[in-house]
C-alpha cells in the first residue's frame, strides 16, 4: 500500500495551521511531510519526529537543537527552519520546501558524478559547513542523503538534528556503549572515543566525495558496528582504485579529508573548501568533465539512515568489539597437514594460548580504556545550582566542566538548566560535563507595525516571538483603512517571548451626514458645513418665487454621507424674478386688474371721488418699472 495513503498524518492539520498534504521521506528519527501553511499560505517541509520515538525526552531535545542549530544559521546553502512546536504528542520541525531529490538520489541515477560535478556539490557543502563551523556549531551527520540538489541545481545541506556546539560536542556521547550516526561516515575519533569536533564533518565530506566519485561509500556492509569499526581500522582507499582515470589530485583530497589522526586534517570546513578551491582551479577542463568507468560493475549500495549504534555488542558475554583478523592463504605446514604437520602441533598449541593471552590482555584494556570501567555516572543535584556551585561538585566527582548559555524563560540567570551528559547518565572518568547556563529570559524587539496591513503586522509580530494583542479599530483621517494607526509597545522595546502587543487599525476616515441646508440663508450654511468638516462650494445663483433671495435654492448632494474635506455645492436663491409693470392709465379698473394679475402682481385699489367712472387714473409703481413678481401694484381709480 502507498506510504502515503496509510499515512494517518496524511490529510491531518498540526497545530492548527499545517495541513499534511503527503509524505516525503523517512529517516532514522523522523518522517517529513509536504504541507500547507495556511496561515502564510504557501507549502513547506514538516518534519516530524517518529512516533516511537516521542517519549524519548533525548530524540525532543535533538529536535529542538536541530531548530535552534539551523536558526542561527542564514546561508544559501543550509535548509531554512522556519518553525518548531509540538502539537500533543507530536513534535515538528517546519522547514523549506527545497523541489528536488537528495544527492544520494543523484548519485544512485548517475552512478557517479564527473570531477567537475563531484567538486561544484562538494563546495557548496562545505561553505554551508564553515557557516556552521564558524559559529561553533558541528554537523555530526554529513551524508548523501542530507544533501538536497534543487530543481535548479542549488546545493543546500540539512537536517542538523545531531548538531552541537563544538564545545559539547567534544564530549558528548548518548552513553556508554553506543553513539548516534550512519555508520558508512563516521569518522574514528567518534567510534574510538565518542567526541566529534569540526574535522569530523570533514572526515565525513572525505567519504561523501569518494562516493559522489566511485558511486559507493568506502565501506560498505550489514552490521553497523562492524561496519563504523572500519573507519578506525581501515584506510579509506583512494577513489582511483575503483575508478581509474580519475586526477590524482582527487586522490589527494579524499586522503587529506578521511586521515585517521583528526590533526592531519584541514581544520574545519572553510580550510579544506580553500584546498577544494585552489585543486578545482588547477585541474584540466578535460578532466574535471570526464566520467570514468569502475572496474567492476558497480552495485548499488544504499547507506543507512541515522541510528543508535551500540559499541559493545549485547550478546551477554561483555566482550568488546573486534576487527576483524587479517586474511593470508593458509599454509598446510602451519596447521599440522602434509608432510611433517604432525610435528609442528605442539607449536599451533601455544599459538593457540598465545592468542588466548593476547585477547584477555586486549578485553582488560578495553574495559578500562572504553567499555564499562572507563566511565562513571553525571551527578545529579546539578540543574538550578549556579556555576561555581556546579563546578564544585563535578570537581569532587572528578570531573571536569564545560559551559554554554541559552535563554530560559523561568530560570534564574547564571543556573544551570540542563547538563550534557544528563544528570545520572554515564560520563567517560576525568571527562567533562557540558553546564548548560540560563541567560535568563530572551527579549525581543518590538518591530515598527504603524501604517503596516493588519496581515502585515500580525506576520511581523510572529517573526519576532511576539504575540498579537486586543485589536481594535478606528476611524483615521490620516491612515488608510485596513493600517495600523498605532501599538500598545513602543518600537524598539525589548519584551519576553510572547508579549502580547495590542494593535488599533484604521477604519478609513470617519463618514459625515450631509445636513439639509434648503431655505437656509447662504452664510447660515456655509458655517454649518464647515463645523461639520466639510466644504462649501457657491455654485451659482438662480430666481425663485418660494425661496427667500440670499438663502440655499438647492445643494449636491442633497443628503447621504461625504468625508472629511469632501465639497458640498450650494445654489443661492436671487429671490422672484424681475417683471415690468404694463400702462394701465386709462383703462377701466376690470380689465386693468385683469392684466396686472396675469403678469403675476398684487393689486391695491384706492378710489378718488367714490371712483363713479371706474377709470384708472395713476399706477404705482409707474408703467416701465420692473420690480419683482407678486409685488404690490397700487391704482388710483376716478
Amino acid at each position: 500500500m502507498d506510504a502515503t495513503l496509510s499515512d494517518p498524518l496524511v490529510g491531518r492539520r498540526i497545530d492548527s495551521r499545517y495541513q499534511v498534504l503527503s509524505r516525503i521521506g523517512r529517516g532514522g528519527m523522523g518522517v517529513v511531510y509536504r504541507a500547507e501553511d495556511d496561515r502564510l499560505e504557501r507549502e513547506v517541509a514538516l518534519k516530524v519526529l517518529r512516533s516511537d520515538l516521542a517519549h524519548d525526552a533525548e530524540a525532543r531535545q535533538r529536535f529542538v537543537r536541530e531548530a535552534k542549530a539551523a536558526a542561527r544559521l542564514a546561508h544559501p546553502n543550509v535548509v531554512s527552519v522556519l518553525d518548531q512546536g509540538t502539537d500533543g504528542e507530536i513534535a515538528y520541525l517546519v522547514m523549506e520546501l527545497v523541489p528536488g531529490r537528495t544527492l544520494r538520489d543523484a548519485v544512485a541515477e548517475k552512478g557517479s558524478l564527473t570531477p567537475g560535478e563531484a567538486l561544484t556539490v562538494l563546495e557548496a557543502v562545505l561553505d554551508a559547513l564553515a557557516e556552521a563551523h564558524a559559529k561553533g556549531i558541528v554537523h555530526r551527520d554529513v551524508k548523501p542523503a542530507n544533501v538536497l540538489v534543487g530543481e535548479h541545481g542549488r546545493i543546500k545541506v540539512a537536517d542538523f538534528g545531531l548538531a552541537r556546539s563544538a564545545a559539547a560536542a567534544t564530549t558528548a556521547m548518548t552513553g556508554a556503549t553506543e553513539l548516534i550516526g550512519t555508520a558508512e561516515y563516521l569518522a574514528p575519533e567518534r567510534v574510538a572515543r565518542g567526541i566529534a569536533d569540526a574535522r569530523s564533518d570533514v572526515y565525513a565530506v572525505g567519504v561523501l566525495l569518494f562516493e559522489m566519485l566511485t558511486g559507493r561509500p568506502p565501506f560498505t556492509g550489514d552490521v553497523p558496528v562492524n561496519l563504523a569499526y572500519r573507519h578506525v581500522y581501515d584506510d579509506v582507499p583512494a577513489p582511483s582504485s575503483l575508478v581509474p582515470g580519475l586526477p590524482v589530485e582527487l586522490d589527494g583530497l579524499v586522503a587529506r579529508a578521511t586521515a585517521k589522526d583528526p590533526d592531519d586534517r584541514p581544520a574545519d570546513a572553510g580550510r579544506f573548501l580553500e584546498e577544494v578551491r585552489a585543486v578545482h582551479h588547477r585541474m584540466d577542463p578535460s578532466g574535471l568533465s570526464q566520467r570514468s568507468e569502475p572496474l567492476t560493475e558497480a552495485i548499488p549500495v544504499v547507506a543507512g539512515s541515522t541510528m543508535r549504534i551500540p559499541l559493545v555488542p549485547d550478546d551477554g558475554t561483555g566482550a568488546a568489539p573486534v576487527a576483524p583478523a587479517p586474511v593470508r592463504p593458509a599454509d598446510p605446514t602451519e596447521i599440522g597437514y602434509g608432510p611433517g604437520g604432525r610435528t609442528r602441533r605442539g607449536g599451533m598449541i601455544a599459538m593457540v594460548a598465545l592468542v588466548l593471552t593476547l585477547a584477555l590482555a586486549g578485553s582488560v584494556v578495553w574495559f578500562f580504556g572504553a567499555g564499562p570501567g572507563a566511565y562513571t555516572d553525571t551527578p545529579t543535584g546539578l540543574v538550578g545550582r549556579t556555576e561555581p556551585e556546579a563546578r564544585q561538585i563535578l570537581t569532587a566527582a572528578g570531573l571536569q566542566a564545560e559551559v554554554e548559555q541559552e535563554f530560559h524563560d523561568t530560570a534564574a540567570p547564571d543556573t544551570v538548566i540542563s547538563t550534557d551528559p544528563g544528570e545520572g547518565r554515564r560520563v567517560r572518568k576525568e571527562g567533562t560535563v557540558t553546564l548548560v547556563l540560563s541567560k535568563g529570559p530572551e527579549l525581543f524587539a518590538v518591530p515598527a507595525v504603524v501604517e503596516e496591513t493588519q496581515e502585515d503586522a500580525d506576520r511581523m509580530l510572529q517573526e519576532a516571538d511576539l504575540a498579537v494583542g486586543e485589536v481594535r479599530r478606528e476611524f483615521s483621517e490620516d491612515v488608510e483603512e485596513g493600517r495600523v494607526i498605532s501599538s500598545s509597545l513602543e518600537p524598539g522595546t525589548q519584551h519576553r517571548r510572547g508579549t502580547p502587543v495590542d494593535l488599533v487599525v484604521s477604519d478609513g476616515p470617519r463618514p459625515i451626514e450631509v445636513p439639509a441646508l434648503v431655505g437656509t440663508p447662504y452664510e447660515e450654511a456655509a458655517a454649518t458645513l464647515e463645523e461639520a468638516g466639510l466644504t462649501p462650494e457657491r455654485a451659482g445663483e438662480e430666481h425663485s418665487e418660494t425661496v427667500p433671495k440670499g438663502a440655499v435654492l438647492g445643494q449636491e448632494p442633497n443628503g447621504g454621507t461625504l468625508f472629511r474635506g469632501d465639497p458640498v455645492r450650494l445654489t443661492v436663491s436671487l429671490g422672484p424674478p424681475l417683471v415690468k409693470v404694463p400702462e394701465v392709465q386709462g383703462m377701466q379698473l376690470r380689465e386693468a386688474e385683469a392684466l396686472l394679475k396675469g403678469l403675476g402682481f398684487q393689486v391695491k385699489v384706492e378710489r378718488a371721488y367714490g371712483g363713479i367712472f371706474g377709470t384708472v387714473r395713476q399706477a404705482t409703481p409707474s408703467a416701465g418699472t420692473s420690480i419683482p413678481k407678486g409685488s404690490v401694484v397700487n391704482l388710483l381709480v376716478v
